[in-house]
Protein backbone atom coordinates (compact mmCIF):
# COMPACT_ATOMS: atom_id res chain seq x y z
CA UNK A 1 0.00 0.00 0.00
CA UNK A 2 1.21 3.34 -0.68
CA UNK A 3 2.35 5.41 2.02
CA UNK A 4 -0.51 8.09 3.25
CA UNK A 5 -0.60 10.45 6.10
CA UNK A 6 -2.28 8.85 8.99
CA UNK A 7 -6.17 10.01 9.23
CA UNK A 8 -7.56 10.14 12.49
CA UNK A 9 -10.84 8.22 10.90
CA UNK A 10 -8.32 5.23 9.10
CA UNK A 11 -9.49 2.93 11.42
CA UNK A 12 -12.84 3.24 11.22
CA UNK A 13 -15.42 3.05 7.86
CA UNK A 14 -17.25 5.72 5.77
CA UNK A 15 -20.92 6.62 7.34
CA UNK A 16 -24.07 4.50 6.15
CA UNK A 17 -25.63 7.85 5.41
CA UNK A 18 -23.27 8.33 2.35
CA UNK A 19 -24.72 5.08 0.78
CA UNK A 20 -28.52 6.35 0.79
CA UNK A 21 -28.34 10.47 0.67
CA UNK A 22 -29.42 12.35 -2.32
CA UNK A 23 -27.61 15.51 -0.94
CA UNK A 24 -24.08 13.49 -1.27
CA UNK A 25 -24.64 11.98 -4.72
CA UNK A 26 -24.95 15.47 -6.07
CA UNK A 27 -21.73 16.63 -4.30
CA UNK A 28 -20.02 13.50 -5.84
CA UNK A 29 -21.62 14.38 -9.11
CA UNK A 30 -19.78 17.37 -9.09
CA UNK A 31 -16.15 16.76 -6.95
CA UNK A 32 -15.50 13.22 -7.99
CA UNK A 33 -17.62 11.76 -11.37
CA UNK A 34 -17.32 15.19 -13.59
CA UNK A 35 -13.54 14.93 -12.78
CA UNK A 36 -12.49 10.90 -13.02
CA UNK A 37 -11.86 9.33 -15.70
CA UNK A 38 -14.46 6.52 -17.26
CA UNK A 39 -14.04 3.99 -20.06
CA UNK A 40 -16.13 4.29 -23.24
CA UNK A 41 -15.19 1.72 -25.15
CA UNK A 42 -11.87 -0.34 -27.12
CA UNK A 43 -10.42 1.35 -30.61
CA UNK A 44 -11.29 -2.44 -32.06
CA UNK A 45 -14.85 -1.07 -31.10
CA UNK A 46 -14.49 1.26 -33.97
CA UNK A 47 -12.79 0.19 -36.41
CA UNK A 48 -13.54 2.19 -39.51
CA UNK A 49 -14.07 5.89 -40.36
CA UNK A 50 -17.67 6.74 -39.23
CA UNK A 51 -17.85 3.92 -36.07
CA UNK A 52 -19.19 5.48 -32.92
CA UNK A 53 -19.76 4.13 -29.60
CA UNK A 54 -21.91 6.08 -27.17
CA UNK A 55 -21.96 6.20 -22.90
CA UNK A 56 -24.75 8.23 -21.24
CA UNK A 57 -23.00 9.06 -17.90
CA UNK A 58 -23.95 12.04 -15.02
CA UNK A 59 -26.48 13.74 -17.44
CA UNK A 60 -24.20 13.84 -20.34
CA UNK A 61 -24.49 11.76 -23.71
CA UNK A 62 -20.56 11.43 -24.99
CA UNK A 63 -20.02 9.59 -28.55
CA UNK A 64 -16.32 8.26 -29.14
CA UNK A 65 -15.82 9.03 -32.81
CA UNK A 66 -13.57 7.38 -35.67
CA UNK A 67 -12.77 10.01 -38.14
CA UNK A 68 -12.65 9.92 -41.88
CA UNK A 69 -8.93 10.66 -40.79
CA UNK A 70 -8.63 7.53 -39.03
CA UNK A 71 -8.46 9.45 -35.59
CA UNK A 72 -10.88 8.95 -32.74
CA UNK A 73 -11.80 12.02 -31.18
CA UNK A 74 -14.95 12.54 -28.20
CA UNK A 75 -17.68 14.93 -28.33
CA UNK A 76 -20.94 16.04 -26.50
CA UNK A 77 -23.45 14.18 -28.73
CA UNK A 78 -25.94 17.07 -28.98
CA UNK A 79 -25.90 19.86 -32.08
CA UNK A 80 -24.73 23.14 -31.47
CA UNK A 81 -28.25 24.66 -32.96
CA UNK A 82 -30.87 23.05 -30.42
CA UNK A 83 -29.32 20.69 -28.50
CA UNK A 84 -30.84 17.71 -29.93
CA UNK A 85 -28.93 14.51 -29.92
CA UNK A 86 -27.33 13.83 -32.85
CA UNK A 87 -26.43 9.95 -33.13
CA UNK A 88 -28.53 7.19 -31.82
CA UNK A 89 -27.97 3.88 -30.12
CA UNK A 90 -24.96 2.55 -28.65
CA UNK A 91 -22.85 1.91 -31.46
CA UNK A 92 -22.93 2.43 -35.38
CA UNK A 93 -21.65 4.13 -38.33
CA UNK A 94 -22.55 8.14 -39.57
CA UNK A 95 -21.17 7.57 -42.61
CA UNK A 96 -18.83 10.83 -44.04
CA UNK A 97 -21.08 13.18 -42.16
CA UNK A 98 -23.37 13.71 -38.88
CA UNK A 99 -26.51 15.35 -40.02
CA UNK A 100 -29.08 16.82 -37.03
CA UNK A 101 -32.36 15.09 -37.41
CA UNK A 102 -33.98 18.19 -36.30
CA UNK A 103 -32.43 21.25 -38.08
CA UNK A 104 -30.40 19.20 -40.53
CA UNK A 105 -26.92 21.05 -39.20
CA UNK A 106 -24.21 19.00 -40.91
CA UNK A 107 -20.75 18.23 -39.12
CA UNK A 108 -17.59 16.36 -40.42
CA UNK A 109 -16.21 13.22 -38.73
CA UNK A 110 -13.72 15.83 -36.92
CA UNK A 111 -16.21 17.86 -35.55
CA UNK A 112 -16.17 20.65 -37.67
CA UNK A 113 -19.58 22.22 -38.89
CA UNK A 114 -20.04 21.84 -42.57
CA UNK A 115 -23.50 22.89 -43.82
CA UNK A 116 -26.31 24.95 -42.29
CA UNK A 117 -29.85 25.53 -44.07
CA UNK A 118 -30.84 28.52 -44.20
CA UNK A 119 -27.90 30.13 -43.50
CA UNK A 120 -28.53 33.51 -44.58
CA UNK A 121 -31.00 34.14 -41.63
CA UNK A 122 -28.39 33.77 -39.64
CA UNK A 123 -26.40 37.04 -39.54
CA UNK A 124 -22.84 37.25 -38.45
CA UNK A 125 -22.69 33.80 -38.39
CA UNK A 126 -18.95 31.73 -38.77
CA UNK A 127 -19.66 28.17 -39.25
CA UNK A 128 -16.15 27.81 -37.54
CA UNK A 129 -17.63 29.17 -33.91
CA UNK A 130 -19.74 26.01 -34.04
CA UNK A 131 -17.65 22.79 -33.94
CA UNK A 132 -19.49 20.00 -31.90
CA UNK A 133 -18.33 20.01 -28.28
CA UNK A 134 -15.24 18.02 -27.65
CA UNK A 135 -14.49 16.31 -24.75
CA UNK A 136 -11.25 15.17 -22.86
CA UNK A 137 -10.22 11.82 -24.22
CA UNK A 138 -7.16 9.12 -23.54
CA UNK A 139 -6.50 5.89 -25.53
CA UNK A 140 -4.61 3.67 -22.61
CA UNK A 141 -3.33 -0.03 -24.35
CA UNK A 142 -6.47 0.80 -26.94
CA UNK A 143 -9.27 1.30 -24.45
CA UNK A 144 -10.92 4.81 -25.01
CA UNK A 145 -11.09 6.59 -21.90
CA UNK A 146 -13.26 10.18 -21.49
CA UNK A 147 -13.16 12.85 -18.84
CA UNK A 148 -15.96 15.27 -18.30
CA UNK A 149 -13.67 18.02 -16.57
CA UNK A 150 -9.76 18.31 -16.53
CA UNK A 151 -7.70 17.90 -13.89
CA UNK A 152 -5.78 14.89 -11.70
CA UNK A 153 -3.41 12.12 -13.33
CA UNK A 154 -3.81 10.06 -16.76
CA UNK A 155 -4.92 7.09 -16.87
CA UNK A 156 -1.34 6.37 -17.93
CA UNK A 157 -0.34 7.88 -14.81
CA UNK A 158 -2.80 6.01 -12.09
CA UNK A 159 -1.72 2.57 -13.84
CA UNK A 160 2.27 3.57 -13.88
CA UNK A 161 3.17 1.11 -10.65
CA UNK A 162 1.19 -1.62 -12.93
CA UNK A 163 2.50 -0.89 -16.29
CA UNK A 164 4.47 -4.23 -16.36
CA UNK A 165 2.26 -6.58 -15.22
CA UNK A 166 -0.27 -5.01 -17.86
CA UNK A 167 2.44 -4.88 -20.57
CA UNK A 168 2.23 -8.42 -21.80
CA UNK A 169 -1.15 -8.71 -22.06
CA UNK A 170 -1.15 -6.68 -25.51
CA UNK A 171 -4.35 -4.94 -24.56
CA UNK A 172 -4.38 -2.97 -27.36
CA UNK A 173 -4.70 -6.02 -29.96
CA UNK A 174 -8.13 -7.29 -28.48
CA UNK A 175 -11.51 -7.58 -30.00
CA UNK A 176 -14.94 -7.08 -28.03
CA UNK A 177 -16.86 -10.42 -26.97
CA UNK A 178 -20.07 -9.56 -27.58
CA UNK A 179 -22.12 -6.73 -26.26
CA UNK A 180 -21.65 -4.28 -23.39
CA UNK A 181 -24.32 -5.30 -20.76
CA UNK A 182 -25.51 -3.17 -18.05
CA UNK A 183 -27.04 -4.66 -15.39
CA UNK A 184 -29.08 -2.52 -12.73
CA UNK A 185 -28.36 -2.51 -9.10
CA UNK A 186 -30.59 -1.65 -6.43
CA UNK A 187 -27.35 -0.22 -4.16
CA UNK A 188 -25.42 2.81 -3.65
CA UNK A 189 -22.56 3.05 -6.38
CA UNK A 190 -19.51 3.02 -3.40
CA UNK A 191 -21.27 -0.24 -1.81
CA UNK A 192 -20.04 -1.93 -5.36
CA UNK A 193 -16.78 -0.90 -5.03
CA UNK A 194 -16.32 -1.54 -1.93
CA UNK A 195 -17.16 -4.96 -2.28
CA UNK A 196 -15.23 -5.18 -5.87
CA UNK A 197 -12.14 -4.87 -3.73
CA UNK A 198 -12.97 -6.56 -0.19
CA UNK A 199 -10.75 -9.56 0.36
CA UNK A 200 -12.35 -10.58 3.53
CA UNK A 201 -15.77 -11.73 2.33
CA UNK A 202 -14.08 -14.37 -0.57
CA UNK A 203 -13.57 -17.77 1.50
CA UNK A 204 -16.77 -16.80 3.16
CA UNK A 205 -18.98 -16.29 0.49
CA UNK A 206 -17.29 -16.95 -3.01
CA UNK A 207 -17.14 -20.77 -2.56
CA UNK A 208 -16.05 -21.11 -6.52
CA UNK A 209 -13.45 -18.85 -5.95
CA UNK A 210 -12.10 -20.60 -3.23
CA UNK A 211 -12.13 -23.98 -4.86
CA UNK A 212 -10.06 -22.01 -7.60
CA UNK A 213 -7.51 -19.70 -5.60
CA UNK A 214 -7.51 -21.70 -1.90
CA UNK A 215 -6.39 -19.55 0.38
CA UNK A 216 -4.22 -17.58 -1.78
CA UNK A 217 -6.42 -14.21 -2.74
CA UNK A 218 -3.97 -11.22 -2.50
CA UNK A 219 -4.68 -7.53 -2.26
CA UNK A 220 -2.88 -4.37 -2.27
CA UNK A 221 -4.00 -0.56 -2.86
CA UNK A 222 -2.11 2.08 -4.07
CA UNK A 223 -2.62 5.96 -4.49
CA UNK A 224 -5.08 5.54 -7.76
CA UNK A 225 -5.70 1.71 -8.24
CA UNK A 226 -6.29 -1.19 -6.07
CA UNK A 227 -5.17 -4.80 -7.42
CA UNK A 228 -6.40 -8.08 -6.05
CA UNK A 229 -5.39 -11.66 -7.45
CA UNK A 230 -5.38 -15.23 -7.34
CA UNK A 231 -3.37 -18.32 -9.39
CA UNK A 232 -5.26 -21.26 -10.12
CA UNK A 233 -4.58 -24.31 -7.64
CA UNK A 234 -3.96 -27.71 -9.26
CA UNK A 235 -6.44 -29.54 -6.24
CA UNK A 236 -9.61 -30.67 -9.13
CA UNK A 237 -12.75 -28.12 -8.02
CA UNK A 238 -16.00 -30.48 -7.10
CA UNK A 239 -17.54 -27.89 -9.34
CA UNK A 240 -17.99 -29.27 -13.20
CA UNK A 241 -17.41 -25.62 -15.02
CA UNK A 242 -14.46 -24.71 -12.44
CA UNK A 243 -12.60 -28.45 -12.47
CA UNK A 244 -12.79 -27.61 -16.31
CA UNK A 245 -11.45 -24.42 -16.53
CA UNK A 246 -8.56 -25.49 -14.40
CA UNK A 247 -7.88 -28.72 -16.55
CA UNK A 248 -8.70 -27.32 -20.43
CA UNK A 249 -7.45 -23.91 -19.98
CA UNK A 250 -4.75 -23.75 -22.88
CA UNK A 251 -1.40 -21.86 -23.09
CA UNK A 252 -1.42 -18.59 -24.04
CA UNK A 253 2.03 -17.96 -26.21
CA UNK A 254 2.29 -14.55 -25.73
CA UNK A 255 2.20 -14.00 -21.55
CA UNK A 256 5.03 -15.20 -19.30
CA UNK A 257 4.63 -18.98 -17.06
CA UNK A 258 3.98 -16.84 -14.17
CA UNK A 259 0.30 -15.30 -15.61
CA UNK A 260 -0.52 -18.41 -17.69
CA UNK A 261 -3.46 -19.36 -14.50
CA UNK A 262 -3.21 -15.85 -12.99
CA UNK A 263 -6.54 -14.19 -12.59
CA UNK A 264 -5.81 -10.47 -11.94
CA UNK A 265 -8.29 -7.47 -11.02
CA UNK A 266 -7.61 -3.72 -11.24
CA UNK A 267 -9.80 -1.06 -9.84
CA UNK A 268 -9.45 2.33 -10.80
CA UNK A 269 -10.58 5.27 -8.91
CA UNK A 270 -13.71 5.63 -8.51
CA UNK A 271 -15.64 3.47 -10.21
CA UNK A 272 -14.51 0.85 -12.96
CA UNK A 273 -12.26 -2.05 -12.84
CA UNK A 274 -10.46 -4.62 -15.43
CA UNK A 275 -10.43 -8.38 -14.65
CA UNK A 276 -7.64 -9.69 -16.09
CA UNK A 277 -7.46 -13.66 -17.09
CA UNK A 278 -5.20 -15.62 -18.95
CA UNK A 279 -8.24 -16.29 -21.75
CA UNK A 280 -10.07 -13.15 -21.89
CA UNK A 281 -10.18 -9.16 -20.41
CA UNK A 282 -13.43 -7.89 -18.94
CA UNK A 283 -13.88 -4.44 -18.27
CA UNK A 284 -16.65 -3.08 -15.91
CA UNK A 285 -18.26 0.23 -14.40
CA UNK A 286 -20.22 0.88 -11.37
CA UNK A 287 -22.47 4.09 -12.25
CA UNK A 288 -24.70 5.79 -10.19
CA UNK A 289 -28.84 6.24 -11.09
CA UNK A 290 -30.15 7.21 -8.02
CA UNK A 291 -28.56 7.73 -4.18
CA UNK A 292 -29.78 3.58 -3.33
CA UNK A 293 -29.14 2.30 -7.65
CA UNK A 294 -26.39 1.35 -9.89
CA UNK A 295 -25.78 0.17 -12.95
CA UNK A 296 -23.17 -2.16 -13.93
CA UNK A 297 -21.79 -1.85 -17.04
CA UNK A 298 -19.54 -4.54 -18.57
CA UNK A 299 -18.39 -6.33 -21.63
CA UNK A 300 -15.97 -8.87 -22.29
CA UNK A 301 -12.21 -8.55 -24.75
CA UNK A 302 -10.35 -11.39 -26.24
CA UNK A 303 -7.63 -12.17 -28.60
CA UNK A 304 -8.77 -13.90 -31.61
CA UNK A 305 -8.29 -17.44 -30.68
CA UNK A 306 -9.94 -20.26 -32.70
CA UNK A 307 -8.69 -22.90 -30.73
CA UNK A 308 -11.73 -25.20 -29.49
CA UNK A 309 -10.62 -25.56 -25.80
CA UNK A 310 -10.10 -21.30 -25.93
CA UNK A 311 -13.56 -21.25 -26.72
CA UNK A 312 -14.56 -23.51 -24.22
CA UNK A 313 -12.44 -22.22 -21.36
CA UNK A 314 -13.88 -18.80 -22.30
CA UNK A 315 -17.48 -20.16 -21.88
CA UNK A 316 -16.28 -22.06 -18.61
CA UNK A 317 -15.25 -18.58 -17.44
CA UNK A 318 -18.34 -17.03 -17.56
CA UNK A 319 -20.16 -19.68 -15.73
CA UNK A 320 -17.56 -19.63 -12.57
CA UNK A 321 -17.98 -15.40 -12.73
CA UNK A 322 -21.62 -15.52 -13.56
CA UNK A 323 -22.26 -17.76 -10.26
CA UNK A 324 -20.08 -14.78 -8.73
CA UNK A 325 -22.18 -12.23 -9.76
CA UNK A 326 -24.87 -13.46 -7.74
CA UNK A 327 -23.27 -14.18 -4.79
CA UNK A 328 -22.04 -10.77 -5.03
CA UNK A 329 -25.51 -9.32 -5.81
CA UNK A 330 -26.84 -10.90 -2.90
CA UNK A 331 -24.13 -9.81 -0.64
CA UNK A 332 -24.43 -5.78 -1.39
CA UNK A 333 -28.01 -6.05 -1.54
CA UNK A 334 -27.82 -7.06 2.34
CA UNK A 335 -25.09 -4.37 3.22
CA UNK A 336 -27.64 -1.50 1.55
CA UNK A 337 -30.69 -2.53 3.47
CA UNK A 338 -28.36 -2.10 6.72
CA UNK A 339 -26.93 0.92 5.03
CA UNK A 340 -30.41 1.95 5.38
CA UNK A 341 -30.80 1.61 9.14
CA UNK A 342 -30.12 5.14 11.58
CA UNK A 343 -28.97 2.72 14.04
CA UNK A 344 -25.55 1.87 12.17
CA UNK A 345 -22.98 4.54 11.64
CA UNK A 346 -19.75 3.44 11.03
CA UNK A 347 -18.02 0.29 11.28
CA UNK A 348 -14.58 -0.75 12.70
CA UNK A 349 -11.68 -1.29 9.33
CA UNK A 350 -9.03 -4.11 10.20
CA UNK A 351 -5.37 -3.41 9.14
CA UNK A 352 -5.53 -5.78 6.35
CA UNK A 353 -8.75 -3.82 4.90
CA UNK A 354 -6.39 -1.38 3.09
CA UNK A 355 -8.19 -0.76 -0.30
CA UNK A 356 -11.40 0.25 2.32
CA UNK A 357 -9.24 2.86 3.86
CA UNK A 358 -7.49 4.07 0.87
CA UNK A 359 -11.13 4.56 -0.87
CA UNK A 360 -12.38 5.75 2.57
CA UNK A 361 -9.60 8.55 2.80
CA UNK A 362 -10.01 9.70 -0.62
CA UNK A 363 -14.22 10.45 -0.12
CA UNK A 364 -13.15 12.29 3.11
CA UNK A 365 -10.67 14.63 1.54
CA UNK A 366 -12.91 15.11 -1.13
CA UNK A 367 -15.90 15.61 0.60
CA UNK A 368 -15.38 16.54 4.35
CA UNK A 369 -19.03 16.00 5.55
CA UNK A 370 -18.46 12.42 4.94
CA UNK A 371 -16.56 12.59 8.22
CA UNK A 372 -19.95 13.24 9.96
CA UNK A 373 -21.69 10.09 11.98
CA UNK A 374 -24.88 11.64 10.38
CA UNK A 375 -26.22 13.84 7.39
CA UNK A 376 -26.85 17.18 8.04
CA UNK A 377 -30.25 19.18 7.48
CA UNK A 378 -31.81 18.06 3.72
CA UNK A 379 -30.27 20.55 0.86
CA UNK A 380 -26.84 20.90 2.25
CA UNK A 381 -25.24 19.93 -1.02
CA UNK A 382 -26.56 23.65 -2.50
CA UNK A 383 -24.19 25.13 -0.08
CA UNK A 384 -21.13 23.18 -1.18
CA UNK A 385 -19.52 25.99 -3.27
Amino acid sequence: MADAIPDADDDVSLPGWIYRDADFLAVEREVIFRRAWQIVCHNNDIPQPGDYHSFAFMGENIVVLRGDDGVVRAFHNLCRHRAARLLDGEAGNCGRRITCPYHAWTYGTDGTLLGVPHRREFPDFQLADYPLLAVEHEIYHGFIFIRLEAGGPSVAEMMRPYEHEIEPYRLSELVPLGRVTLRPRAVNWKNVGDNYSDSLHINVAHPGLTRLFGQGYGLEAREWVDKMWGHLIDVPSKNRSERFYQTYLPAVPHLPAERQRLWTYFKLWPNQAFDIYPDQIDFMQWIPTSPTDSVIREIAYVHPDARREMRAARYANWRINRQVSLEDKTLIERVQQGMGSRAYTTGPLGRNEMSLRSFARRIRTLIPESRLPHAPAPGWSGRIG
